[in-house]
């Protein structure tokens, strides 16, 4: 079986078909996903999807893209909501110097509060990274250093050298639909040389949706086409990297628990 790590269901795309969508998550042996947060101030909406469907669980966090915006959210604000039984993460959060959308600044200070907030609570801590690798390698390195916290790169598409800082951090990379793309040679690369227990896949649907589905609205179901590729990548079956995502998953992402009933 597999595990979409990172989905966005509350997205109105996702939200007009979200019973169709998880009939064909089952279809195709997608046995749970994480809808992630990117406004805080929108959680209860997040939640309550998690609260209403089996194995879907939840995050809580601050995208980069809106960081301006929640500066009011402390760390002990992320604390406390991380409470909910379904919510097993905290983010996302990051740094996204391509858009540009939030201030710097306010970005790595919502960045480092979402970082105390997984040290205290132990949630791994979905980071969103685009065209700031360097700024995310010195911050995950400088906060490392105050004391380890779990995270995942989530969404992978950075260069090699912010993979092996993640992974000499204890870090776990994610991968999306990206890995399937032609021109996506370093985060290919990179799918090669992670060590297996440390990777993820995921469709960080409604967006990047893989190789055959190019171009259309991604859903959690399409994570198989990640995995396939992955798997092709390392010169693996798809059943053994399958299983070893779907252990790496639970054992990240400790506070899942996947309900056979």
């Amino acid at each position: 079986m597999l595990i979409d790590s990172h989905c966005h269901l509350d997205f109105e795309v996702l939200a007009e078909d979200r019973a169709g969508i998880l009939a064909r998550m089952a279809e195709n042996q997608v046995k749970g996903c994480v809808t992630i947060s990117t406004r805080v101030h929108r959680f209860d909406s997040i939640k309550a999807i998690a609260e209403a469907h089996k194995n879907v669980w939840c995050s809580v966090g601050t995208h980069p893209h809106n960081a301006h915006e929640e500066l009011d959210i402390e760390t002990s604000d992320l604390v406390r909501l991380s409470k909910h039984p379904k919510c097993v993460a905290i983010g996302e959060v990051g740094l996204d110097y391509h858009y540009d959308y939030s201030p710097r600044d306010a970005q790595a200070e919502g960045f480092r509060r979402h970082i105390a907030a997984a040290r205290e609570t132990g949630l791994p801590l979905v980071i969103h990274a685009r065209s700031a690798d360097d700024d995310v390698a010195r911050i995950l390195r400088e906060e490392t250093a105050t004391g380890a916290f779990p995270f995942i790169l989530h969404c992978f598409s950075s260069g090699l050298e912010l993979a092996r800082t993640g992974l000499d951090l204890g870090g776990y990379i994610s991968f999306s639909g990206i890995v399937t793309f032609k021109n996506a040679a370093e985060v290919q690369e990179a799918a090669k040389i992670a060590p297996l227990d440390r990777i993820l896949v995921e469709t960080d649907a409604p967006y990047l949706a893989p190789i055959p589905h190019r171009g259309q609205t991604n859903e959690p179901a399409f994570v198989r086409h990640t995995a396939e590729k992955v798997a092709e990548l390392r010169g693996m079956s798809f059943d053994d990297l399958a299983d070893a995502t779907t252990e790496n998953f639970f054992r990240l992402f400790s506070k899942a628990k996947l309900d056979q009933s």
